[in-house]
């Protein structure tokens, strides 16, 4: 069995969602199909919860409404029988009329995460519905059923795995399933999400938990490229990556990959696709294990950093500084990125500013404090690159002219990180890719 996920634009329109039928119902191995919100849908469900936070619900109404038409005139598009359209009426119907209640009570944060839940709840009934209506055999499959995490927000692999094995016995016979990403139930049995971007998620997290053949990510670009085509021109798709330079590229900006999608799908050893929905025959990325590649593979660049330098003029005498600082972000549940040390400071970087006050707050008792807000972390990705001669070398010269805040070389085989300031990332990224790249 394989796992295919389609993101929002993939399902985005009627004639996009009737690709993905075409997509899904090729072949005879049996898949689980995971899909995301309609592009567009949880931004606009996260404007309404932003207004109903702040008590305002003329403009939640506002927003419930304009959400409401898009769907009345997506569901006629879509389908085109009177009974799948009434069915898709009702769900549609019974979706906002959820919403339209929330307009009545006390907004919390439980209530927000179902309002963040329903976008991927109408994608998969609609899509369901479609099938339906053409006579394709499926079976919907409630994530909330299934997924779950813990009180530390982190996935119950376990758990999802005994769950979904139990649900997939009892219809051996068949052949495709329908499901929803993003959402989950919490350890109150609440319902809860993997955070923006999670269907990647989602789909790694299945494909590990019955150790599927493939999890097969459908966007609308042919795979992941060797830049940020956005900014620099001639990017091109990468054929294959391991599973170690995929992680690099995922955590440190490629888009097109959820960070955190890497890591189950590795543990169990299930290659990864990066597949184009509106361009099915490209070839795309494979990650896997192993590759034989060695050398720069690509590079990415990581917006919002902020680098704070801890200086203490007794640090070499200090036995546990540094413990007492990693301490401190850790008190805060606030991942660091890139570090650098001497002989009396240590230069950290973080993207989480929600605790930042209190962290410097502490620190302060450390030593002095500098922070430097509006940085970005470019890094350039290869196997093997930290043991390939001339990649430092070649990287420098190509931003002699760029002013390098930090520099992390030597704690993964697979990158060589920096910090700049991110006004020049751009510059960077295009240095980069013409002293790099040979076309």
């Amino acid at each position: 069995m394989k796992i295919m996920k389609f993101g929002g634009t993939s399902v985005g329109r009627p004639e996009r969602m009737h690709q993905v039928k075409d997509l899904v119902t090729m072949g005879d191995e049996p898949r689980i199909v995971v899909l995301s919100a309609l592009s567009g849908t949880t931004n606009a469900l996260v404007g309404i919860g932003e207004a109903l936070a702040a008590a305002d619900k003329e403009l939640a109404k506002q927003r419930i409404d304009e959400l409401n038409a898009h769907y009345l005139v997506f569901y006629k598009e879509l389908l085109k029988s009177d009974e799948a359209r009434a069915k898709a009426e009702g769900i549609i119907k019974e979706h906002f009329e959820f919403l339209n209640i929330l307009l009545k009570i006390s907004f919390n944060e439980a209530i927000n995460r179902d309002i963040l839940a329903q976008g991927e709840l109408l994608s998969t009934k609609l899509f369901y519905t479609l099938l339906e209506e053409l006579q394709i055999p499926a079976v919907f499959l409630p994530a909330l059923d299934f997924m779950s995490i813990d009180e530390n927000s982190e996935p119950e692999l376990g758990k999802i795995s005994e769950k979904l094995k139990s649900i997939l016995a009892d219809y051996s016979d068949e052949t495709l399933f329908v499901t929803q990403g993003y959402i989950c139930k919490n350890h109150r049995n609440e319902v809860d999400n993997l955070k923006r971007g999670g269907s990647d998620y989602t789909a790694s997290l299945i494909a590990s938990a019955i150790q599927a053949s493939a999890c097969e990510i459908w966007t609308d670009i042919d795979g992941m490229h060797n830049n940020d085509p956005r900014i620099v021109d001639k990017t091109r798709p990468i054929a294959a990556l391991s599973f170690d330079e995929a992680a690099e590229l995922a955590y440190f900006g490629a888009k097109i990959l959820h960070p955190a999608s890497i890591w189950p799908a590795q543990l169990y050893n299930v290659p990864v696709k990066l597949l184009n929905t509106m361009q099915p025959e490209a070839q795309g990325t494979l990650i896997k294990a192993e590759v034989d590649a060695i050398g720069v593979k690509a590079i990415a660049a990581k917006d919002g950093i902020t680098a704070i330098k801890i200086k203490s003029s007794r640090m070499l005498l200090a036995y546990g500084f540094l413990r007492r600082v990693f301490e401190i972000f850790e008190k805060y549940k606030t991942p660091i990125d890139m570090i650098t040390t001497s002989e009396v400071a240590v230069s950290v970087t973080i993207d989480d500013l929600t605790h930042l006050d209190q962290i410097l707050g502490e620190l302060d008792a450390l030593g002095s404090v500098e922070v430097d807000k509006n940085q970005a972390i470019v890094c350039i990705v290869g196997n093997e690159i930290s043991e390939t001669k001339g990649v430092i070398k070649a990287v420098m010269d190509a931003l002699e002219d760029i002013p390098v805040r930090m520099v992390s070389y030597g704690g993964s085989r697979h990158n060589v990180s920096l910090l700049i300031d991110a006004k020049y990332k751009n510059e960077a990224l295009q240095k980069l890719n013409t002293d790099l790249f040979s076309w």
